[in-house]
């Protein structure tokens, strides 16, 4: 297999997205966030890295750091809670006490609160002041106590959306667009997404998930880190520390990788490995030289993923889609382009081909950037890596390039994520 003419593989934090080929750095992408945000570091802690600094974000399973990190790219987002961490500052407490540094959290450090129960017979309670409207998505870091479940709700009572910490599933969302995600060392970041318009609680339940139950005045479990976002999906964790407006965090941009020394026009294959955020909005990997001349990986808002090309006319484009692959799970895509034919693989197997009226050799493609040719659709999600050849592969390499593999089956030339 000839070895790729660009490469991106996500090995240090700055200003870039470090391309380790071509070595001269002009296969680097010029990285945008004004201010700070947070990731997961490699000892699977919430870390925060400072302005203008890309984010490596280490994969978590079971709570453990597994494979090889991703740039992360997210959204503009603002924290509405204004004390994220401090429970006993702007939060209404119903039949709780909380006790401030109580157990190590997320962060890795002694400043997660322990909420505990009343004797009262009822529910037991903490409500977030904010009042808002339109979607928002609510979570809390959470982790098990001498009680287990944990509930999240709005205006009623009868609507809880009910967390078990000890098993790490959800118990009851009927009401909500709800998830749990396992963090380092027995935390959740539980979840919903909701309309309603009122304060989010957040509760105790006992070991029958009840939300009203006979409490013994002691009994509780432990929080840290809840945020209030809008939007129909969580991102990484805000952190606000008093700020009454809230703490935003700026949209992230990666672009301006390549010349046009670097593209072939004739014929190439962009290879990508990708996880998106979600499945709602467009986002774009797009090779260009201007709107009417370019090589798009599209993720569309309906969760599809496509390869799409126009050459020299708006007339004169080709698309191939795929369905059924979840986009927000790590998949392997090539496209590849060579005289009249677009192809798309994913995952180890091609979806298929299709034609152009123009010859590819047409374009005069000079950049790579994760957005769309007008500064729209921005890529968010995690990117593993991102190759460029500048010749044509054959079926049988571009499906071995998109397999999931070994490190005993890697060939000099290759490069593959391993997990």
């Amino acid at each position: 297999m000839a070895k790729p003419k660009l490469a991106l593989i996500p090995a240090a934090q700055g200003s870039k997205f470090y391309s380790v080929l071509p070595s001269s750095g002009v296969g680097d992408f010029d990285f945008t966030r004004s201010g700070g945000a947070t990731r997961i570091n490699s000892q699977g802690l919430i870390e925060t890295v400072g302005n203008g600094v890309s984010r490596l974000n280490y994969p978590l399973i079971d709570g453990k750091v597994v494979g090889c990190p991703s740039h992360l790219l997210e959204p503009q987002r603002l924290q509405k809670i204004q004390y994220s961490e401090d429970f006993s500052n702007n939060w209404g407490l119903i039949r709780v006490t909380q006790s401030a540094n109580s157990v190590i959290s997320p962060d890795g450090t002694l400043n997660a609160t322990f909420l505990s129960e009343d004797s009262s017979n009822n529910s037991h309670i903490i409500i977030d002041n904010n009042i808002f409207s339109g979607t928002y998505t609510h979570s809390v870091f959470a982790k098990k106590g001498t009680r287990v479940n944990i509930g999240l709700f709005c205006d009623s009572s009868s609507n809880v959306a009910k967390f078990d910490l000890d098993n790490g599933v959800i118990l009851d969302s009927s009401v909500f667009d709800a998830e749990i995600k396992e963090y380092h060392n027995g935390w959740y970041r539980c979840v919903i997404t909701t309309t309603q318009t009122t304060p989010v609680r957040i509760a105790i339940l006992d070991n029958s998930a009840n939300l009203s139950y006979q409490g013994d005045g002691t009994s509780g479990l432990y929080i840290w880190g809840a945020q209030l976002e809008q939007g129909s999906y969580p991102t990484s964790y805000i952190p606000n520390f008093g700020t009454a407006l809230g703490v935003t965090r700026s949209a992230e941009t990666a672009t301006g990788s390549g010349d046009a020394s670097t593209f072939n026009d004739s014929e190439g294959v962009l290879m990508a490995e990708i996880s998106a955020l979600e499945i709602a909005t467009n986002k774009y990997i797009n090779i260009y030289k201007d709107a009417n001349n370019r090589i798009l990986l599209w993720i569309t808002s309906s969760g599809i993923i496509r390869a799409y090309a126009i050459v020299n006319s708006s007339g004169s484009n080709a698309f191939i889609d795929t369905v059924g692959v979840d986009v927000t799970n790590n998949n392997k895509i090539a496209l590849r382009w060579q005289g009249f034919t677009l192809s798309l693989f994913v995952n180890g197997t091609k979806i298929g081909d299709s034609t152009v009226t123009n010859n590819f050799s047409m374009m005069g493609l000079t950049t790579l950037d994760l957005k769309d040719v007008t500064n729209v659709n921005h890529f968010y999600g995690n990117t593993k890596q991102l190759q460029y050849f500048d010749t044509s592969l054959t079926d049988s390499e571009l499906e071995t390039l998109t397999s999931w593999v070994s490190f005993s089956d890697m060939a000099e030339g290759q490069l593959y994520t391993i997990e």
